[in-house]
C-alpha cells in the first residue's frame, strides 16, 4: 500500500487523538457549495496534474496548523514538521490524491480551536477553484469568462460571514504584530513550501489568461508547475523569499478581476498569520488572536490599502523576483518566456 494512503489512513484512525489547550465555544458549522455552471470542473478535466496538486496543498496546510497547535515542545514541533514536509514533498506532491481532503480529519484540534477560519479558508479556496474551472472551459469567449467570474466573485461575497473584503489588507498585519514572522524564522523550509503552494495558486491563472490557444495555455500551465517543482530543489534557496502576491505575480489576473485578486491575497496573508500566531509562545488564546484577526480581514474600513499602494508594496517587497519569480507564459508565436 502507498505510504501516502497508509499516512491518510493513520490521521484519521488518530483524528480524536488530538486535544486542543482550550474549550472553545460552538461554532456554526453551516457551508455552502460551487455556484452552478456547466463549467465547473473543467479545470480538473482539461489540467488535472495541476488540479490535483490543490489536493495535496489542502493536506498542507490542515496538517501544519495541527503540527502547530498540538505538539507539545519546539523539539517535537520540529521532529513533526521535518517528517510532514519529507512526506509532502518527496510523496503526496508527487502522487496527489485524486480528490478533495476532508481538512478536519487531518487537523481535528484545530478545526475545534477555529472552526470559522477554516471556513473562510475553504469558501476562497472554492472562490480560487471556480476561476481556474471558468478559464479552463474552452466553450466560452473572453467577455463570458471576465463575466463568470465577477459573478462567482458576487457569489463568494454574499455569504458574508466566510468572505474576505475586495480591499487589499496592510502588509503591517502579517509583519508587525507581537507574534509576527515566528514561524517563517523557525521553519523557513515549510513556509517556503506554503509560500511555493501560493505562488503557484495565484501564477496558473496567467497561463490560463495570457495564451491564445488551448495549446498554449496547456503549455503555460505544465511551464508554470515545472517552475514550482524547481523552486522545491535545494530548499529554501530556491524558494519565494517574500510572500507571493497575486498583484505583482499575476499581473493579468489582478488587472480583469482586482477584486478576487484582493481577497487571494487577504487570504494569503491569513494564512501566514495564523502560522505566526500557533508557533508563538506569545500568544496565550490562541483562539482569541485567530479569530480578531478573522474580524480584521472582513472589515474594509480600516488597514487597506489603496490600489496604487498594493502595486506599490508589491513593488517595495522586492518585486517578483523576491516572491518566485514571473510565472512563464506564451502567446502567439512567441516560445515560453518568464
Amino acid at each position: 500500500m502507498p505510504t501516502t494512503i497508509l499516512r491518510i489512513g493513520a490521521v484519521l484512525l488518530l483524528a480524536g487523538a488530538a486535544r486542543p489547550t482550550v474549550a472553545p465555544a460552538q461554532d456554526q458549522r453551516g457551508e455552502q457549495f460551487y455556484y452552478p455552471g456547466s463549467f465547473n470542473w473543467e479545470f480538473l478535466g482539461r489540467y488535472p496534474d495541476a488540479a490535483r496538486l490543490f489536493n495535496a496543498f489542502d493536506y498542507g496546510h490542515a496538517v501544519l496548523y495541527e503540527r502547530l497547535y498540538t505538539a507539545r515542545d519546539s523539539a517535537a514541533l520540529s521532529q513533526a514538521l521535518d517528517r510532514e514536509y519529507q512526506l509532502l514533498t518527496t510523496d503526496l506532491l508527487v502522487r496527489p490524491p485524486r480528490f478533495a481532503v476532508a481538512e478536519e480529519t487531518v487537523a481535528p484540534g484545530y478545526a475545534k480551536l477555529a472552526w470559522r477560519a477554516k471556513l473562510m479558508f475553504d469558501w476562497a479556496h472554492v472562490l480560487h477553484r471556480q476561476i481556474y474551472d471558468i478559464h479552463a472551459d474552452e466553450r466560452l469567449s473572453e467577455a463570458l469568462k471576465d463575466s463568470l467570474v465577477e459573478r462567482v466573485t458576487d457569489y463568494y461575497l454574499s455569504k458574508r460571514e466566510a468572505a474576505f473584503v475586495t480591499a487589499p489588507k496592510s502588509m503591517h498585519l502579517m509583519d508587525e504584530q507581537y507574534y509576527s514572522q515566528t514561524f517563517r524564522t523557525r521553519y523557513r523550509a515549510f513556509n517556503g513550501l506554503i509560500w511555493a503552494y501560493h505562488w503557484l495558486q495565484v501564477g496558473l491563472y496567467e497561463p490560463l489568461l495570457a495564451g491564445r490557444q488551448e495549446g498554449e495555455r496547456q503549455d503555460g500551465v505544465r511551464a508554470t508547475i515545472t517552475r514550482f517543482w524547481d523552486m522545491l530543489r535545494d530548499p529554501p534557496t530556491n524558494m519565494p523569499g517574500m510572500m507571493p502576491m497575486t498583484v505583482t505575480v499575476a499581473p493579468r489576473f489582478t488587472q480583469r478581476h482586482p477584486r478576487a485578486a484582493a481577497i487571494f491575497d487577504n487570504l494569503h496573508m491569513l494564512h501566514d498569520i495564523i502560522s505566526d500566531i500557533l508557533a508563538s509562545e506569545k500568544v496565550g488564546d490562541k483562539r482569541q488572536a485567530i479569530y480578531a484577526m478573522l474580524a480584521e480581514f472582513q472589515d474594509a474600513s480600516r488597514n487597506v490599502m489603496t490600489p496604487a499602494e498594493w502595486r506599490e508594496m508589491g513593488e517595495m517587497m522586492g518585486g517578483v523576483d523576491a516572491m518566485g519569480g514571473a510565472v512563464p507564459i506564451r502567446t502567439g508565436s512567441d516560445p515560453i518566456t518568464p
